[in-house]
């Protein structure tokens, strides 16, 4: 897009009024990335991030009206304030044992085991559901250079021109 003058200043006049980027360029009939990159080379100052804006939003509804928060003021005469005595600390009566709620006792933690080989050079192809209790690896002697028996290597290391001849 060619950016004229006009342009230009309609942009920042849009651009100081607040409205969005998509806003900017709906009115401007461009599209917004190139709203954005003309603003950014502009130097024009950068929007607040949408997400902050409503949360000044909530904050500024939820806290008290300075006009509210003045009528409710210390009184305008300050006298020295005297700290009435402190009552008897009396100790409460000894009640009768209730008999306590029975409570159920929390199940373990659950248990988070290392990956489980029986060596370095055994297959760790995963056999079965994790989480149950048939879960289990592949314990075959691994392939040279490989994590896995040749079995599951001609599985997991497929040539991508296979790959393209199965899926015609």
């Amino acid at each position: 897009m060619d950016w004229s003058a006009e342009a230009i200043e309609q942009l920042r006049a849009l651009w100081a009024e607040g409205h969005s980027t998509a806003e900017i360029g709906r009115r401007m009939g461009i599209s917004k990335n190139a709203v954005v990159g003309k603003a950014h080379r502009l130097h024009l100052p950068a929007r607040p991030s949408p997400i902050q804006r409503e949360q000044a939003a909530a904050a500024a509804a939820a806290a008290p009206r300075p006009a509210a928060a003045a009528a409710v003021a210390a009184p305008a005469v300050t006298t020295p304030m005297v700290r009435p005595a402190a009552p008897p600390v009396v100790a409460p009566a000894p009640r009768a044992a209730a008999p306590a709620p029975a409570m159920r006792a929390a199940p373990p933690p659950a248990v988070v085991r290392p990956f489980q080989r029986s060596s370095a050079r055994s297959c760790c192809w995963p056999i079965g559901e994790p989480g149950t209790p048939e879960f289990r690896f592949c314990s075959a002697e691994a392939f040279a250079g490989k994590p896995y028996c040749l079995e599951h290597a001609s599985i997991a290391y497929v040539k991508a021109r296979d790959r393209r001849e199965d899926a015609a």
